[in-house]
């Protein structure tokens, strides 16, 4: 029987993880993070940031809470959200700011720590300007994965905020509720961080980090399964919920692979 703990709604990216394989192979390098800079940080008004993944030329899946302000509770306006892909050591592949951005409707982040809160823990980000190179592809989305199944995780953290880390081996140990458990132990971060499935045709995201448990006296994680919550947020997007920007400028404002430096701070859990 799983116990349910605290979900980890902080405005950061992924902690470490312990699994199958727990070592992090850190994605520093152009060669390490090849085929891997569709992930990004997604900086948060200077004061922290999550985790994010692009899954089309102009959408960005990540958890529901990053969008949320501690503090007051109150929605973060996407104006105040960027998106840096494949952000290591101070460059990022492309950077993009959020024109809008929608959160499941089931989803009540002042809600207590439950299963439910998790289960719809999803938001999706409408890029202001579509991301086309031939670096960054767009990750593909896979169904649910059944029990035993291998996952990994890609993620930021406060003590890894320049390069993101892989860890390449996670066990799914219960599909719950709408959630999935996985043997990924996460500490403070992998907000938003995505799980993917190893196939054929490369890594797909079956879901995203949204918390931790504990289950027979271990820690695991626990993510969103993306089954049903996908297609509704799509549909908000389609009918055009969500803040929006003015029109992007005729000319991008930042090229690919420049140096920028973002100020962000950590906000303690």
């Amino acid at each position: 029987m799983w116990r349910w703990i605290a979900a980890l709604a902080i405005l950061m990216a992924a902690g470490p993880l312990a699994a199958a394989d727990s070592r992090l192979a850190r994605l520093d390098t152009l060669e390490s993070g090849r085929g891997w800079d569709a992930v990004g940080r997604l900086d948060i008004g200077g004061s922290g940031f999550c985790t994010a993944a692009l899954i089309a030329p102009d959408r960005v899946l990540t958890a529901a809470h990053c969008l949320f302000d501690r503090r007051t509770g109150e929605r973060i306006d996407p104006a105040q959200l960027e998106f840096l892909a494949g952000w290591r050591n101070g460059r990022a592949a492309a950077y993009r700011q959020v024109r809008r951005a929608v959160v499941h409707p089931d989803y009540a982040f002042g809600a207590a720590d439950t299963a439910a809160r998790v289960r719809y823990d999803l938001a999706l980000l409408e890029l202001q300007q579509p991301i086309r190179n031939t670096v960054i592809s767009p990750f593909a989305i896979a169904r649910q994965p059944r029990k035993g199944a291998q996952v990994g995780v890609v993620s930021y953290a406060v003590d890894r905020a320049d390069a993101p880390s892989l860890q390449q081996l996670c066990d799914v140990k219960a599909r719950q509720q709408g959630i999935l458990v996985m043997s990924c132990s996460v500490d403070f971060g992998s907000s938003g961080a995505p799980v993917f499935l190893h196939g054929v045709d490369g890594p797909s995201i079956v879901s995203v980090v949204s918390a931790k448990a504990e289950a027979d006296g271990g820690n695991v994680a626990l993510g969103t399964a993306l089954a049903g919550l996908l297609p509704v947020l799509n549909a908000q997007l389609g009918a055009g919920e969500g803040h929006a920007l003015p029109p992007p400028p005729s000319v991008n404002r930042v090229t690919a692979g420049a140096r920028r430096e973002t100020g962000a701070r950590f906000l303690r859990p």
